[in-house]
């Protein structure tokens, strides 16, 4: 497939500096890494930093616990909740967002004949999570089905019909995972909110991919990981709280700052290494120097060329898959002959990183095989040409 190198691969970059941004990274050079979304991908300047934050652990533990560790944890914190656009004390670090997720639903009083809903979309560990709690609360999950290529409208109204009076929680991606779809979340919220329905927002692919205000979206609850699109080192993640939960929300492991109030209650998890956490500052810095408007038009342009060139190896058909403009994740759907194979998305994975050198997300959906594409500042136009046409041969 044809293109203009410029305008689809630099995106306003000079050759150089992208040249120089690639450089950043240690990726293995001999295949082509085109899921920065499942874990994202750290910067080498991001790795020295934890580097350092773990040798000053080790040089002199008690002065790291005593003097270091609580200091840069709150510095932490509050580049997060300032990058986030929200309030000051509004948002706890976490490891990721199943873990801010389970969290929230141990905290949520739930009784028996209560109800949750998600949608098909959630994310497989979260909705384990809200079964696991709703079980053994007496409660029970209802799953509201919806279209991929539904309007903004027709996704909350496909939420709201399973709502009933006995709903108390409803649990959102704000983009998601297996099917690359952005939420109309304030929508989605105002609507839940209209029927006494507190809203929990599952943001994993939010921060860095778009630009979020966090407390302008009326949710009770959102968590986003950063250790996808901004660039942090894993595994960090923030918990946002509406103040009117703050109080009620209570970190999964007691430790010694239990009887602090929220976010403050988080910050001190034992001896877990949270040297992520303690990077984070400098990944945020990372993603700022990157130029972020900039960024996000870059590698959402590539994630739509991406999508184009592999549909149009496969001769697959677009037309309700979707691609919202503003991600940096896009679908391209498999052959029916491969969607067809119910345990061959992990095989098929396996079979692409061996033979063609690649990696990427294989998802399915609705008995539905998808390619799940990511672009990032390190991926180029090339990389998605070659992959095109070395799946099309390995799928002949």
């Amino acid at each position: 497939m044809s293109r203009d190198t410029t305008e689809l691969s630099e995106q306003g970059w000079e050759t150089t500096d992208l040249a120089d941004i690639r450089a950043e990274w240690d990726l293995d050079q001999a295949r082509d890494h085109l899921n920065h979304g499942s874990f994202g991908a750290v910067p080498r300047t991001v790795r020295r930093a934890q580097a350092r934050w773990r040798e000053l652990s080790d040089e002199n533990p008690m002065n790291f616990y005593r003097e270091l560790r609580p200091p840069g944890v709150r510095v932490a914190r509050q580049a997060a909740t300032r990058f986030l656009g929200a309030e000051p004390d509004s948002l706890a670090l976490v490891a990721n967002a199943t873990t801010g997720v389970s969290t929230v639903l141990a905290s949520f009083a739930l009784r028996p004949g209560d109800e949750i809903v998600l949608t098909d979309h959630a994310y497989g560990a979260v909705t384990m999570a809200a079964r696991r709690f709703a079980t053994a609360a007496g409660a029970r999950l209802m799953i509201a089905q919806v279209d991929l290529a539904a309007s903004d409208e027709e996704v909350v109204s496909a939420i709201t019909a399973v709502m009933t009076d006995r709903t108390r929680l409803l649990v959102v991606d704000h983009v998601t995972s297996a099917t690359a779809r952005l939420f109309p979340v304030h929508m989605i919220a105002q609507a839940a909110r209209d029927r006494g329905v507190a809203t929990l927002v599952d943001g994993a692919h939010a921060p860095g991919m778009l630009p979020v205000r966090v407390d302008t979206i009326g949710a009770d609850f959102w968590v986003g990981n950063f250790h996808k699109w901004a660039f942090a080192a894993r595994s960090v993640a923030g918990l946002w709280i509406a103040p009117a939960w703050q109080e009620r929300i209570r970190p999964l492991v007691v430790s010694w700052n239990e009887e602090e109030k929220f976010p403050g209650a988080f910050d001190n998890q034992g001896t877990v290494d949270d040297s992520a956490w303690l990077a984070l500052p400098d990944a945020l810095d990372f993603f700022a120097s990157r130029q972020p408007k900039r960024l996000r038009e870059h590698n959402n342009a590539l994630a739509a060329y991406g999508q184009q060139t592999v549909a149009a190896a496969l001769g697959t058909d677009l037309t309700g898959v979707g691609g919202d403009p503003s991600l940096s994740m896009r679908l391209a759907p498999l052959p029916a002959s491969v969607s067809d194979r119910q345990d061959g998305a992990h095989a098929l994975s396996e079979r692409i990183a061996r033979e063609l050198n690649a990696e990427v997300a294989i998802t399915r959906w609705r008995d539905r095989g998808f390619v799940r594409l990511s672009a990032q500042l390190y991926n180029s136009a090339d990389q998605y040409d070659r992959f095109a046409a070395g799946l099309a041969a390995l799928l002949r």
